[in-house]
């Protein structure tokens, strides 16, 4: 591999942050995305405590975090896919650069996504 490539790599993948209200809609969330190819993985954490306004009114909530690991050409169709289906009416959905990371592993991300992965 070319280091232009390997820069085109790294300049390509992304993380995306997302929050769901609880481990169930994070799990399904997860396994949509995942089963459709628009990342290669996802990372469920949580739960965590949110404290912001809504509607004019404080909120604290517990809520799960998701971070898929993606493309930037897959971010438009992830980000279309949560706006139908996510239960919240303004979703936190977020594209995070990464800036460097382990090459195979950024490697694999690219090509879950592309759909050149080999199939075990």
């Amino acid at each position: 591999m070319t280091q232009t490539t390997q820069t085109e790599q790294i300049e390509n993948t992304c993380l995306v942050y997302m929050i769901a209200p609880d481990r169930e809609t994070a799990l399904q969330f997860a396994r949509e995305i995942v089963g459709q190819r628009l990342a290669a993985c996802a990372n469920i954490l949580g739960p965590m405590q949110s404290v912001y306004h809504w509607q004019g009114v404080m909120q604290e909530d517990e809520e799960i975090v998701v971070l898929f690991k993606t493309t930037k050409e897959q971010f438009p169709a992830l980000d279309e896919y949560v706006s139908k289906t996510h239960p919240y009416d303004c979703p936190c959905l977020v594209q995070l650069p990464i800036t460097d990371g382990h090459k195979p592993f950024l490697r694999w991300i690219e090509e879950e996504v592309s759909g050149a992965h080999k199939e075990g």
